[in-house]
């Protein structure tokens, strides 16, 4: 298991870093689209599509994501959208976790597919714009993610003792949030300092939070971030325990399938974006 993990790890890793070293940014995000185009096939199976619906699923992902690079929403989105991505994340993904596994299944199917494949797909428009703004950027947005998750699994194993959300995820504890808290902070400060010293290929989302929103407002997007990357990983637990499912599939040897990968970042990504368009204002 670990030698595929490793494996499969180091061909994704050059599969970015090849699509990143391209002078076009077209290979990156005709590589992420694929990436969440197959998690739109994952969400349907778990969601009961059928084997023609899920792959109809995949499609609309990548058809929607098509369209949206053909209208040049990649680098220019509609104002409202990453707003409105973070109302619909906080108020469906809060009243599916306040429901329970239980109720997901009783949910109208074209609703449990339409949201579903709406977060993957503004996810992955998220991603390409964080991508145009700059690698430096896009590195710390996704690194935000993978520190909170890292830092709530070690913290968890040392201290975790009041579950989190027993019927849904019975391995994650209070005191990994607050772990994946503490992680994602310590980060940001040694990416801001970082981002002084050596000015990569622009500011990192850290150093661009604290310029909008100050120390104070900093210190607050973060902790919110952090707690939109729990809400996405729930959310998936939750489809998945609904449908008896231990991984989203087993496309990715040794991890899982590619939701169990991205669902933290699904809300983070479009959240991260509204938070500094509010601090333009």
């Amino acid at each position: 298991m670990l030698r595929q993990r490793v494996i499969t790890a180091l061909v994704l890793v050059a599969l970015l870093l090849i699509s990143l070293a391209a002078a076009s940014r077209w290979p990156f995000s005709l590589l992420t689209l694929g990436l969440m185009a197959a998690g739109g096939w994952e969400w349907g199976r778990l969601n009961q599509a059928g084997a023609s619906g899920a792959w109809l699923a995949g499609a609309g992902v990548a058809a929607a994501g098509a369209l949206a690079l053909g209208l040049g929403w990649s680098t220019v989105p509609p104002p409202p959208l990453w707003g409105l991505a973070l109302v619909l994340w906080v108020l469906a993904g809060g009243a599916a976790l306040r429901r329970g596994p239980s109720h997901w299944p009783g949910l109208w199917r074209p609703v449990r597919l339409a949201l579903g494949l709406a977060g993957l797909w503004a996810a992955w428009l998220a991603l390409s714009q964080a991508r145009a703004i700059g690698i430096n950027f896009m590195l710390s947005l996704l690194c935000l993610v993978w520190m909170a998750d890292i830092a709530a699994y070690f913290g968890g194993k040392a201290w975790g003792r009041r579950k989190l959300a027993p019927s849904i995820s019975p391995g994650k504890s209070w005191e990994g949030v607050g772990s994946g808290m503490a992680g994602v902070l310590a980060l940001a400060l040694v990416w801001v300092v970082l981002d002084r010293r050596l000015g990569f290929d622009g500011p990192s989302l850290y150093s661009r939070l604290l310029a909008s929103l100050g120390p104070a407002g900093l210190l607050a997007a973060l902790l919110a971030l952090c707690g939109l990357s729990v809400l996405g990983d729930l959310v998936e637990s939750l489809a998945k325990r609904a449908a008896g499912a231990k991984d989203s599939s087993g496309l990715l040897p040794g991890h899982g399938g590619v939701l169990d990968r991205v669902d933290a970042l699904l809300p983070v990504l479009p959240a991260a974006l509204a938070l500094l368009a509010l601090g333009r204002r």
